[in-house]
């Protein structure tokens, strides 16, 4: 995948002169000494990282960690004290004011904790905003919005005043803004923080479903592990301006690598995080829908299972059969066909195992991953749903 943003060794430190603050750094005092010392704050330390084109990136820390000081580098409201930034190949430090807030209008968006929006402005006039700047004309921005309304789940809404709407539909409204510019990358400063949890929830799964649809390059911020495992594609952790781990959510989880992931991970819901792509595994052991009840007897007694699914050429899954229903077929001289069970469950492969643990409750069959074209991808066994929450 091609890399959309990627940072070099940047800081940043707060105070009027941050040139010898960063010799003292170097010289290990920490944060708190320096501050101490010489009044300036050190947000962000010596960080590099690079994010993918429609990747979801999320930047998580405890509060004073860094991580919001970081996102606004990323669009120049924090001036960096060193490092480079570059936006596709455009080292956005660099930029003259003119072609900054051209980046700022055209390449970049942010949505805010706090929402941001215009109240004497309906829903609609504060979705065209950024357009209305820019100076695209009155009908094709009102077009842009409304079709960003719907996807933003607001159709019908256009015309609300923003103190008509609850929190989590004005949040809908700070993304459809943000949205509406058609950005490249999109900057998200913990746009949920400020929701109740229900429906914090929901705008959680309302930005996969989004995602899903535009493809866009996020950066998002969180101080919630379960968020971020939840959302992102990868996850980076900060701890004192620095960060300390970067990693896919089955990588943090697996592989810590310090204490302080360690401790930051061990309350995170698991059920939560871990798909049935994690736990699920290739299976050697199929029968093809020609092959007769006396194949798939062989084939279990070779593996020691005592059912086996069944798939055509293309691995499309037609069924399962068991030991005892193929030697009643074989004494009956039936085909495999005749003895085809559908009593077992399915799951694609980004199901989370909050969802699995029913199903492995409930069966005496492995759970069959598929994908849209009913391809088996591969089984998951009972002892892997339970044992991936350990």
């Amino acid at each position: 995948m091609t890399v959309k943003v990627k940072v070099e060794r940047l800081t940043k430190i707060f105070g009027p002169n941050p040139q010898p603050v960063l010799e003292k750094i170097k010289d290990g005092f920490t944060k708190n000494e320096i501050l101490e010392e010489t009044g300036h704050t050190v947000g962000v330390y010596d960080v590099s990282f690079e994010v993918k084109e429609g990747e979801t990136f999320v930047i998580m820390g405890l509060s004073g960690s860094g991580k919001s000081t970081l996102i606004r580098c990323l669009n120049l409201l924090n001036k960096p004290t060193e490092g480079n930034i570059f936006i596709d190949d455009t080292n956005i430090v660099k930029l003259a004011k003119k072609d900054l807030k051209q980046l700022r209008q055209q390449k970049l968006a942010m949505v805010f904790q706090h929402f941001g929006l215009l109240t004497h402005r309906n829903v609609i006039k504060n979705v065209e905003y950024g357009l209305e700047i820019r100076g695209i004309p009155t009908e094709e921005r009102q077009n842009i919005a409304n079709k960003i309304l719907v996807s933003v789940g607001l159709e019908g809404w256009e015309n609300k005043l923003i103190g008509e709407l609850s929190g989590g539909m004005q949040q809908r409204v700070g993304l459809a803004r943000a949205l509406a510019n058609d950005p490249d990358v999109l900057l998200m400063d913990e746009p949920f923080s400020a929701l109740d949890p229900l429906i914090r929830r929901e705008m959680q799964y309302e930005l996969l479903d989004i995602q899903s649809k535009l493809k866009k390059t996020i950066i998002f911020i969180t101080h919630d592990v379960n968020e971020a495992f939840k959302i992102g594609d990868r996850v980076a952790v900060m701890k004192d301006g620095m960060m300390e781990q970067i990693g896919t959510p089955e990588e943090i989880i697996a592989k810590p690598q310090s204490t302080y992931i360690e401790e930051f991970i061990k309350d995170i819901d698991r059920s939560k995080v871990l798909q049935a792509k994690n736990i699920m595994f290739k299976c050697s052991a199929l029968v093809s829908v020609k092959d007769g009840p006396r194949v798939a007897v062989k084939i279990m007694e070779s593996n020691g299972i005592s059912s086996v699914f069944v798939v055509d050429e293309q691995l499309r899954l037609q069924g399962i059969v068991t030991i005892d229903d193929t030697i009643i077929a074989i004494k009956e001289n039936k085909g495999i066909a005749d003895i085809l069970r559908q009593d077992y469950y399915t799951a694609d492969p980004e199901t989370y195992m909050q969802d699995l643990l029913p199903m492995a409750t409930n069966t005496k069959f492995p759970l069959a991953v598929t994908d849209e074209n009913n391809k088996l991808l591969g089984i998951i066994v009972r002892v892997s749903v339970l044992s991936g929450l350990v």
